[in-house]
């Protein structure tokens, strides 16, 4: 329990309050004449009750983190699991230098099963997947592939065993057989993951135990507090019920509430606390000094929401560890989001508008609309770049909005209402150009009279939830005009980061497991060395330099980039000789050296050298690998610095230099004024190998890769991806500069280039494809290029 703040900060949990848990678990446990039997009744209601404790208070997205880390934990204490096998499933460190033999498998999944197949557990596992493909293939393309039997005698692992298998061949299903695996081991009721009544919750409160609501968007927790108080008799109206929304100097309004409450036995609810961190400490202390001798009705209620990252966390730790934590999260899929956006309406609301056919569809789109932006942020940044706060007033005040305009006007003003709905109520909260068109082409794309016209024959209410429900397909990212693989890369998404946050949770004894001779100390050290071995020397500047007298633009890009590696080349000898003198005792340990050590014990690349790199998303291993890669094609470079015949533009620390460069180049050889000229880029239909020598003129690059759909070398334009394939690599690619005016605009989507999945910061330039379908579609499905993945 006292681990799971490393996840959240707001998931802390006092030992008093886990007292009282604990007592009332024992006094649930069925009685049991027999010894053995009693001992086991209790250890499982208290492991049960504890587990739902915990679990109401987490979001949705640690649960599974939480079930599993207790299900590992209690394997680990039974010796029913082998530690190192566990240490492989979480770590997970492939080395990805195989090429896959079969298209159905991706080469970083070959690669899992070669470096398996090097351990006693695996050993044969490549070669039987060579000598028979076909079940293999079967189970690899299965819709449930967890719930599918392995081929051969591979069906006799261990469970564990079994998940190793899979997260080497199916990622993306793991959060799938993580599931499975706690049922088997633990139960079933471990992972129903039905939501606690209200009620149950409340009956655990008490004077001294306040409950706490962790906020979500779009979820009026309060509701519930309410409608309890109703049945009770806890009622605003009888002046039973204190409801604060704090801010704007509503703190000692909150005190003489609480005040009175203790005393007389009433309920208080304090909204939004998190709006007042000033006050927190004396609420801390107030909450405290109240419940001693108060009434026992007394009840606090409070409501926050979780701060955006760790360190702007500020609730103190007093008030989350004796409160009872719930959380309350929005519904998920397309359908729950359809449904609750239609609630916030009623008949009288349809019924009130003279233009009642358009009123209706529009309404519907609305929602529609609204459903789309907000489920489409579990997408992560294929679906937006950066996390916005939709909500429910959003959508209402757009109904507003769309009743008062069809009211005064005989024509429906399409051109206002989308401006309106898209760039002033829900373009309020974005702030990224690309999410903008993204905004903006939805509403062109369904806020269509046509495409819901078939709909509203009847006029009743109830009829669009049966729509919804009889009519709607089941819920997939084509809802949101994303392509299936969206899902895909969503789900091995969260399932890498549910395996980091499991690594991160285990006792560091535990991940060295008992009787291992290696110490946390010699892993560190093995690495240490191993980064050291490896690590070239710095660039000779003045050797470089003193190579030629020109300055070209591609020159001084070459230049810059050495200049950039030698500054991390430096930090990383620097940084690890100091840690190796302080595991060696001849240096006090500072806290960056212990930041270093964690950083390389848990694969991750170390804080310190990220600020000197470039935006990457890669584990340490893979990191530093490309680092050397990166230092190969320097080295190739600044040989005789001619520029090489085809540019790997991922290699850069700055890519958009080299970009501009071309630009320059090409301005000043045809004498062209900078401001007036723009990139234009061909694909060709040869790849990196089949070039020897540099462009005629502007640069050849490659090194790039397509996410959202695939480019079409043939034809020449972009075509829908295939499923499983997430990033296909795009062919060579020219780039060249062109005057404005010879810009070609027809039929091109504009499509920006990232440097890594994260998108959004690491923006980079946008390059004009060719396309034969509307770049409406490519807008919606997110497609986009990116120099890593």
């Amino acid at each position: 329990m006292n681990d799971l703040n490393k996840i959240n900060p707001m998931y802390q949990f006092s030992l008093k309050a886990f007292n009282v848990v604990f007592h009332k678990a024992v006094d649930g446990a069925e009685a049991c004449v027999d010894v053995k039997s009693r001992v086991n009744t209790l250890i499982d209601s208290v492991t049960y009750s504890t587990f739902n404790y915990i679990s109401r208070g987490l979001f949705e997205r640690d649960k599974l983190t939480f079930t599993a880390q207790l299900a590992f934990q209690l394997l680990l204490m039974n010796k029913e699991i082998n530690v190192q096998e566990l240490d492989f499933l979480l770590r997970f460190n492939i080395d990805h230098n195989y090429v896959s033999p079969f298209d159905f498998l991706s080469n970083s999944a070959w690669s899992a099963i070669k470096v398996m197949s090097f351990t006693d557990e695996f050993r044969g596992l490549d070669r039987d997947i060579e000598g028979s493909p076909k079940p293999w293939k079967k189970m690899v393309e299965s819709g449930c592939p967890e719930k599918e039997r392995f081929p051969q005698e591979w069906k006799g692992k261990s469970s564990l065993q079994k998940l190793i298998m899979m997260r080497a061949l199916r990622p993306d299903r793991m959060t799938y057989a993580l599931r499975n695996f706690v049922e088997e081991k633990l139960g079933v009721k471990y992972t129903e993951g039905r939501k606690t009544e209200f009620a149950k919750s409340f009956r655990e409160s008490g004077p001294a135990s306040p409950v706490f609501f962790i906020l979500s968007p779009g979820v009026d927790p309060l509701k519930d507090v309410e409608s309890l108080g109703r049945k009770l008799g806890f009622t605003i109206d009888l002046g039973k019920l204190h409801n604060v929304s704090l801010g704007q100097g509503q703190e000692a309004v909150a005190e003489a509430a609480m005040e009175n409450a203790a005393k007389e036995g009433h309920w208080v609810i304090l909204q939004n606390i998190h709006l007042v961190a000033r006050w927190l400490g004396s609420l801390e202390k107030l909450l405290e000094r109240c419940c001693e001798g108060s009434h026992p009705d007394y009840r606090v209620f409070m409501s926050a929401e979780p701060a955006p990252t760790p360190q702007e966390h500020i609730i103190p730790q007093g008030i989350l560890e004796n409160a009872i934590k719930i959380t309350n999260e929005p519904p998920t899929g397309m359908h729950a989001n359809l449904h609750a956006a239609l609630d916030n309406f009623d008949q009288d609301i349809l019924d009130q508008c003279t233009r009642e056919q358009e009123f209706k569809i529009i309404l519907f789109s609305l929602c529609y609309f609204h459903a789309c932006v907000a489920e489409r942020r579990k997408f992560g940044p294929q679906g937006w770049n950066k996390k916005y706060p939709f909500n429910t007033g959003d959508l209402t005040i757009s109904v507003n909005i769309l009743y008062n305009y069809l009211e005064a006007n005989a024509q429906v003003p399409w051109e206002d209402l989308r401006y309106l709905f898209g760039e002033i109520m829900y373009g309020g909260h974005i702030t990224d150009d690309w999410d903008r068109r993204l905004c903006r082409t939805y509403l062109e794309e369904y806020i269509l009279l046509n495409k819901w016209q078939h709909l509203f024959l009847s006029t009743h209410f109830q009829g669009y939830h049966n729509f919804i429900d009889e009519m709607l397909p089941h819920e997939s990212p084509v809802h949101y005009g994303l392509h299936p693989n969206a899902e895909i890369e969503f789900l091995t998404v969260t399932s890498d980061n549910l395996f980091h946050a499991l690594l991160e949770l285990q006792s560091r004894d535990a991940v060295m497991g008992e009787g291992v001779s290696q110490t946390l100390e010699d892993k560190v050290k093995m690495i240490l060395d191993e980064v050291l071995e490896k690590l070239p020397e710095e660039y000779n500047m003045p050797d470089i330099t003193s190579k030629t007298a020109e300055r070209s633009p591609y020159i001084l890009v070459c230049f810059q980039e050495c200049e950039h590696m030698n500054m991390l080349i430096t930090e990383i000898r620097r940084s690890l000789k100091e840690l190796d003198l302080g595991l060696k005792g001849e240096l006090a340990m500072s806290s960056e050296m212990e930041k270093l050590q964690t950083a390389l014990f848990f694969d991750n690349v170390p804080d310190a050298w990220t600020k000197l790199a470039y935006p990457s998303t890669y584990s340490l291993a893979t990191w530093y690998n490309d680092v050397l890669q990166r230092c190969k094609e320097l080295d190739s470079w600044t040989q005789d610095l001619s520029l090489p015949s085809v540019v790997w533009l991922a290699g850069l620390f700055n890519p958009q230099s080299f970009l501009t460069a071309v630009m320059q180049s090409l301005a000043r050889k045809n004498e062209w004024p900078l401001d007036k000229v723009n990139l234009t880029v061909d694909v060709t239909k040869k790849f990196k190998e089949e070039f020897n020598q540099p462009a005629r003129e502007g640069a050849y690059v490659y090194g790039l890769y397509m996410e959202g759909a695939r480019w079409d070398a043939q034809a020449g334009v972009i075509m829908e991806a295939r499923l499983k394939e997430l990033t296909p690599a795009m062919p060579v690619i020219s780039v060249r500069a062109v005057p404005n005016d010879r810009q070609e605009t027809r039929n091109i989507y504009e499509c920006p280039l990232y440097k890594t999945k994260i998108r959004g910061p690491t923006y980079v330039w946008t390059f004009s494809l060719k396309t034969r379908e509307r770049p409406a579609k490519w807008v919606l499905a997110g497609v986009a290029l990116l120099l890593s993945v």
